[in-house]
């Protein structure tokens, strides 16, 4: 919404803005299915969807939340299979041991979020950020990361069968004891050392 409005986002929820026109305000948070709210008279703020509300409406049946700031959220070991989180930002999120099987987690920011233990097999996590994010004991058996970033990740006894993990940026990562039988892993950056350990 920041750079529609030429704004500047503040690393948060808001976006300063220099000289506020409510009507194109109003315009782009349409446009990004988003709602706002002034705090004085030169920022945005974009709301932050609660967990309980989330968990709410996905009981409701709705699986899209595209888009979605979800930072620092706690979702442990909660039932989300089959949501749409594309683009969301989950980054510090707490997903332990959580069920996101055939997840849409497209270009999501999951970096340095707790995913320990969850569910993420068949899961869609193309150029997805997960740098220094914990998947120890994850399961993401058939997941697509290819483009993803995995740099710095905890992949300790990770199930990675058959996932494809093509053109992903696998640098620094933790393989020890991980599974990654039937991965592809063409045009993947990283460093062979790294996967001494592995299975």
């Amino acid at each position: 919404m920041g750079s529609i409005l030429n704004g500047q986002w503040d690393g948060c929820n808001g976006v300063i803005i220099a000289k506020c026109d409510e009507i194109a305000v109003n315009i782009a948070a349409k446009l990004l299915e988003a709602t706002w709210c002034y705090q004085g008279t030169s920022k945005a703020i974009l709301d932050r969807v609660t967990t309980d509300e989330l968990l709410r409406r996905y009981a409701m049946g709705e699986r899209n939340f595209i888009n979605a700031n979800l930072r620092c959220a706690v979702f442990t070991s909660v039932k989300l299979s089959e949501i749409n989180l594309s683009y969301a930002k989950l980054s510090w999120a707490n997903l332990s041991q959580a069920n996101l099987s055939k997840a849409d987690l497209t270009a999501a920011d999951l970096s340095e979020a707790n995913l320990s233990g969850a569910d993420l097999s068949k899961a869609y996590l193309m150029r997805t950020n997960l740098t220094k994010a914990d998947l120890q004991q994850a399961s993401l058996r058939g997941a697509n990361l290819s483009s993803a970033n995995l740099s710095e990740v905890n992949l300790t006894d990770a199930d990675l069968r058959g996932a494809n993990l093509a053109l992903a940026d696998l640098r620094g990562a933790n393989f020890n004891f991980c599974n990654l039988s039937g991965a592809n892993l063409t045009g993947a950056k990283l460093i062979e050392s790294d996967l001494a350990f592995a299975l």
